[in-house]
């Protein structure tokens, strides 16, 4: 999938956090809904503006800033 067709920044919205195009969703936001435990049809019936597709690309994006090392290192803990 390339998350480029749904995925963007721009420094005029939310200061340059990725958003999903057309709207003011964040990437952070839908994350931070799905690791709170939301479903992908609970983000979509509660963000209509939202597709399947769109959520799709938001871990399209997250791999490859994984692949490309854009995240911090986790420290181990003993």
């Amino acid at each position: 999938m390339d998350w480029r067709k749904h995925v963007h920044s721009d420094e005029k919205i939310l200061a340059g956090k990725p958003v999903i195009k057309g709207t003011r969703i964040s990437v952070e936001l839908i994350l931070e809904l799905l690791s709170n435990g939301w479903t992908e049809e609970m983000i979509l019936e509660s963000y209509p503006k939202l597709s399947a597709e769109d959520v799709k690309a938001v871990f399209a994006y997250l791999r490859d800033c994984v692949q490309q090392e854009l995240y911090f290192p986790l420290l181990q803990t003993t």
